[in-house]
């Protein structure tokens, strides 16, 4: 599991607006983290009624542990989890029977961030330095991939593990650079703090893109019709943010009211654009095969199985 935000406990049952017909079939989902933006399109899907009408009363639950839902629903506990896409290939790896089913914000969100004042402009600014991380091993490829683009290498750079500090470490100066922040939430974070960050993606060296935010089901369970209903509302509920932007943030204020501050309104700003699959159950089989074969070469999985052993379309 990818976090960069401190956990905060939350959940909301998505009950059906009283002008819908009845929901009768009950979806759990369990989310990835605590509820952000980032969860736009399924409050959307439950303000427009896109849920209520594909008969489904979902129930959208926040993991005290976000390591476990892959797991409850790989033995059957819940209808589906969120999930993120390298993580994906590691789940099935370990012989877990989890398959991507849709997707939901359909492009890395992920940055390797320093702050105006370190002097770094350049990845190649970055040798001497300390870099913060999160996570053992996933991380540290993705900062060696970066360096390498600039004839680095982890050698020339000190590793400090901040524990998802990631912001904290930065302003603190126990770092001068850190991976895992989101350039729709953390960076903007930093910027509104007048801290000046300087951001480097990492597909812009040498990681390929990767989807951010994915759907997870059990094997049993992809091509169901229950579920081909929940991804079909799902894409309702994208396109009610395009063409309504402004009534789905009042319905996700109205379920979140303690998210309407300055950095969840901006951080919603910068996702509701263009960060969400317009088609959520539509598979990119090339960007799932290429980003297979970058943890496969990196020792991150030990097989590199066909593609439908991790995700699969699903149609409406």
């Amino acid at each position: 599991m990818i976090s960069r935000r401190s956990f905060v406990l939350s959940s909301a049952v998505l009950a059906a607006p009283a002008i819908a017909r009845a929901a009768t079939e009950p979806f759990t989902l369990l989310l990835d983290w605590f509820v952000n933006p980032d969860h736009a399109p399924l409050f959307a899907a439950k303000t427009c009624g896109a849920f209520a009408r594909a008969g489904l009363a979902v129930t959208m639950t926040a993991p005290t542990d976000p390591d476990v839902p892959p797991r409850l629903v790989g033995a059957g506990k819940a209808d589906a989890c969120l999930s993120y896409q390298p993580q994906l290939y590691q789940f099935v790896d370990k012989g877990l029977p989890v398959k991507r089913v849709a997707t939901l914000i359909n492009q890395p969100l992920d940055t390797l961030t320093a702050l105006g004042e370190s002097g770094i402009k350049t990845i190649a600014d970055l040798k001497g330095r300390k870099i913060g991380y999160s996570v053992e091993g996933f991380e540290t490829v993705l900062i060696g991939t970066m360096l390498k683009s600039a004839g680095l290498t982890l050698g020339d750079v000190t590793l400090v593990n901040v524990n998802f500090n990631l912001v904290t470490a930065l302003q603190a100066k126990e770092v001068d650079a850190v991976i895992g922040t989101y350039r729709t939430y953390e960076d903007i974070q930093l910027a509104q703090d007048g801290l000046a960050p300087v951001i480097f993606a990492p597909e812009d060296y040498g990681v390929p893109r990767s989807d951010e935010l994915i759907v997870l089901a059990n094997d049993k369970s992809v091509g169901g019709d229950k579920m081909r209903r929940f991804v079909a509302a799902l894409g309702e509920g994208v396109a009610a943010l395009k063409s309504d932007p402004r009534a789905m943030l009042a319905g996700f204020l109205k379920d979140n009211p303690s998210l309407n501050d300055k950095l969840d309104l901006a951080s919603w700003g910068a996702l509701v654009p263009g960060c969400f699959a317009p088609e959520p159950g539509a598979l990119d089989a090339a960007k799932y095969r290429r980003y297979r074969d970058f943890m496969h070469a990196n020792g991150l999985i030990a097989r590199a199985l066909p593609l439908d052993d991790y995700a699969v379309a699903t149609k409406a």
